[in-house]
């Protein structure tokens, strides 16, 4: 069951470029947290703190293989936000198809 919370924490962890530019890397495949820090101008302890907002939006997972923490896709936030998105927009294309019967009535 989602909640209002669980959405909110996807959407924070999108809302930032930096998380969205590791989401866009991990989406071609695992990479570790070290590779993933390689290009962003931030230290390691910063980027890991990135992955953990993204983690709690269930949009990345990382698993801890000795001493390599690899980071990958996870689909339980997109799959939250794309719900989120199109109950709005059906609540608004059904608002929208009233209004049109309403003004199509007054013609």
């Amino acid at each position: 069951m989602r909640t209002a919370h669980d959405i909110t924490r996807v959407f924070n962890a999108l809302g930032d470029p930096t998380r969205r530019a590791i989401v866009e890397r991990v989406s071609n495949g695992p990479l570790s947290v070290s590779d993933l820090a390689k290009p962003l101008k931030m230290t390691l302890a910063a980027v890991v703190q990135h992955i953990q907002v993204l983690e709690a939006g269930g949009l990345v997972r990382t698993k801890k293989a000795g001493r390599v923490r690899t980071c990958s896709l996870q689909t339980k936030g997109f799959d939250l936000a794309s719900e989120w998105i199109a109950d709005r927009k059906s609540l608004w294309e059904r608002r929208l198809d009233r209004l049109g019967a309403m003004l199509d009535e007054e013609s």
